[in-house]
């Protein structure tokens, strides 16, 4: 399992980001269910782990930060689910 994942905010927001090419800040947010700077926080361990990539940018002179999941994000995400599969059929056979 990856230990990085075991947060429910981190594993929602990549789950989140599986479903899409990019997503914003406020989508994410609403998304999630979580305060900016708890979301904020989440984020910027994925980003520094780089499962996630972050652009920023400004949109009518306001600042838009917007989200994607890279290679090694998905690729982690699978295991880290294949390993949740795999403790559930154990689970089950006993």
């Amino acid at each position: 399992m990856d230990d990085l994942l075991l947060s429910k905010i981190r594993l929602a927001i990549v789950a989140d980001l599986l479903a899409s090419e990019w997503a914003s800040f406020r989508d994410l947010q609403k998304s999630v269910g979580a305060t900016k700077g708890n979301l904020s926080a989440h984020l910027g361990k994925l980003v520094e782990s780089g499962y996630v990539d972050e652009e920023k940018s400004f949109v009518d002179r306001r600042p838009q930060s917007r989200y994607h999941l890279t290679a090694l994000g998905r690729e982690r995400t699978i295991a880290h689910v294949h390993s949740l599969q795999a403790l559930l059929e154990k689970a089950v056979e006993s």
